[in-house]
C-alpha cells in the first residue's frame, strides 16, 4: 500500500504520482515516537496536484511537532473535478522529483486530509463491502488491521471484475 505522511516530502511525492495512478492514498501518522503509524484519512490525487502548483505552502523541514502551513490553501482551490493540463503537470513532477532543492522541502498535507474518510477492518465481510461501495457511492476505501494500521485499499474499480452482485443477490434471498 501506498500511503503519505503528514509532512511529506516534495521529491517523494512527485515520484509517487508520477510512477501510479492511484486516485486517492491514505494517509498515516506516528501518535508518538515509539508508536506504529496509523490511519489518519484519504487525500485525493486531484488535490495533490493542486497543492503541488502551490509552491508558497513549502516549508524546509524542521525537526519539531510544529510544522505548519504557514499559508494554507483555502478549500476552494483545491477541490477541482479535472487534473491540471497533463502536460504542466508532468513537467512539475519531474522537475520536483529531480531538482535537489526539492529534497529538502516538504508540505504540510493535514488541512487538506478528509478526516472523515471510510475504512474497514481486514476481516470485513465482501458483501458488507460491497453495500457500502454501492450505497456510499465510493471510489475507494481504506483497509485497516485492528491497530488502525493501513493494510490495504480496495477500489471500485477493483470490485468490478467479480459478478459480485449476483453472487450477493444470491446469498442474500432467502433459501
Amino acid at each position: 500500500v501506498r500511503v503519505l505522511h503528514l509532512k511529506e516530502n516534495i521529491a517523494s511525492l512527485a515520484r509517487l504520482l508520477a510512477s501510479t495512478s492511484h486516485g486517492a492514498f491514505p494517509v498515516v501518522c506516528r501518535p508518538k515516537p515509539d508508536h506504529a503509524e496509523v490511519f489518519q484519512g484519504t487525500i485525493r490525487r486531484l488535490e495533490l496536484c493542486m497543492l503541488l502548483e502551490n509552491e508558497h505552502i513549502f516549508e524546509p523541514e524542521t525537526n519539531d511537532e510544529s510544522f505548519s502551513s504557514s499559508h494554507p490553501l483555502s478549500y476552494e482551490k483545491i477541490t477541482v473535478e479535472k487534473l491540471p493540463k497533463l502536460s504542466r503537470l508532468t513537467t512539475l513532477l519531474s522537475r520536483y522529483a529531480t531538482d535537489p532543492r526539492y529534497q529538502q522541502l516538504f508540505i504540510n498535507l493535514e488541512p487538506y486530509v478528509n478526516k472523515s474518510a471510510m475504512s474497514v477492518q481486514a476481516h470485513f465481510s465482501l458483501q458488507r463491502t460491497y453495500i457500502i461501495f454501492r450505497t456510499l457511492g465510493l471510489h475507494h476505501l481504506t483497509v485497516v488491521d485492528l491497530q488502525n494500521r493501513v493494510v490495504g485499499v480496495i477500489t471500485r474499480k477493483g470490485l468490478m471484475p467479480f459478478p459480485l452482485e449476483e453472487r450477493l443477490r444470491l446469498q442474500l434471498v432467502p433459501q
